[in-house]
């Protein structure tokens, strides 16, 4: 009986000391990962970062937080944010987003984002690289404005991307209850017959990256997209229908090549939206609408749009006819 207590206390004793070393070594991972990120010219600012979850979590709970990047002109604020992660394997993280304000900026310009119940889930395979296995990030209500107003919202995200093969991901996106805010429906001029919510908002995608997503893609480059197959890209917005599908090859500059199929039903009244906001000029209005109404009636309804666009050489062509520059895609 005193072996047994004897082994028991050893245990007890062994897992204190690991979870001691495994806490520590995840508040010093944040603190040194803020040091690196401020000596290559970041803004990397933190006020605290706390400890807990004895003894079956470890914790890390980050307080007053300012990152930039002025490479990619972006920059985050937020009163805190709350990492944890089983004490058995760091690997499996969990980020508590604040509820309060979070500041957002970009070449775009300014925002804020408030969300209730934001979290992200990491999971990472075992290693030095930290090589993501999944992510997945959920919430509640959100929305992001400026100062002008709400430009969106919505009840719920989804988002979620998870690792099938070495550098191959699948990719879901989905947000519930979807709505332009005021500022956004002022600035386009949009008319009170439109729903003030979409019916349906989502995205399903596999995309191949040129390496796999890592620690390395935070701290020096940003994978970049080789290969995108596009499941369905789906937006119903009362009588508007729009669903896209795709399949990508990208080079190396970024350039795609593939073809991409689009479905819309009730165009004309995106073309009337279009002009609405200015998106497209009154002098084009009669040309476009004359194009579309020639491919929609060669799919064989004149309200439904049904064609599959070529992207070749840096250009989008319908079929042999190039329309406009091909995007590039790359992330920065």
């Amino acid at each position: 009986m005193r072996k047994i207590l004897w082994v028991v206390m050893l245990a007890l004793l062994a897992w204190c000391g690991w979870w001691w070393l495994a806490s520590a070594g995840l508040r010093g991972g944040v603190e040194a990962w803020f040091d690196d990120r401020a000596a290559e010219g970041w803004q990397a600012d933190l006020g605290t970062v706390e400890g807990g979850g004895f003894p079956l979590t470890l914790r890390a709970g980050l307080r007053d937080i300012a990152v930039a990047d002025p490479d990619a002109g972006l920059a985050v604020e937020t009163a805190a944010l709350d990492i944890r992660a089983p004490a058995w394997w760091p690997g499996d993280v969990t980020v508590q987003l604040d509820d309060g304000p979070i500041l957002l900026a970009s070449p775009l310009g300014r925002s804020t984002l408030t969300m209730q119940g934001g979290t992200m889930a990491l999971q990472l395979h075992p290693g030095t690289a930290l090589e993501l296995e999944a992510l997945g990030w959920t919430a509640g209500a959100w929305q992001v404005s400026d100062a002008s107003g709400v430009q969106m919202s919505a009840d719920a995200l989804t988002l979620t991307m998870t690792q099938t093969e070495g550098a191959t991901y699948d990719l879901v996106a989905r947000a519930d209850t979807f709505a332009p805010g005021d500022a956004t429906r002022a600035a386009l001029r949009l008319p009170d017959s439109i729903p003030a919510a979409f019916d349906s908002l989502q995205m399903q995608a596999t995309v191949t990256f040129d390496t796999a997503w890592d620690r390395r893609a935070l701290d020096q480059a940003r994978p970049q997209p080789r290969r995108i197959d596009l499941h369905l890209a789906e937006a119903r917005w009362g009588d508007l229908r729009l669903n896209l599908s795709a399949a990508l090859d990208v080079d190396q500059a970024g350039v795609p090549t593939g073809t991409v199929a689009i479905q819309a039903e009730n165009w004309r009244a995106m073309l009337d939206v279009a002009q609405t906001a200015g998106i497209l000029p009154p002098q084009l209005r009669g040309q476009a609408e004359g194009i579309l109404n020639a491919l929609a009636g060669a799919s064989g309804n004149a309200e439904t749009l049904d064609v599959e666009l070529t992207l070749d050489g840096g250009a989008v062509r319908l079929g042999f006819i190039p329309i406009a520059p091909a995007p590039r895609l790359i992330i920065r």
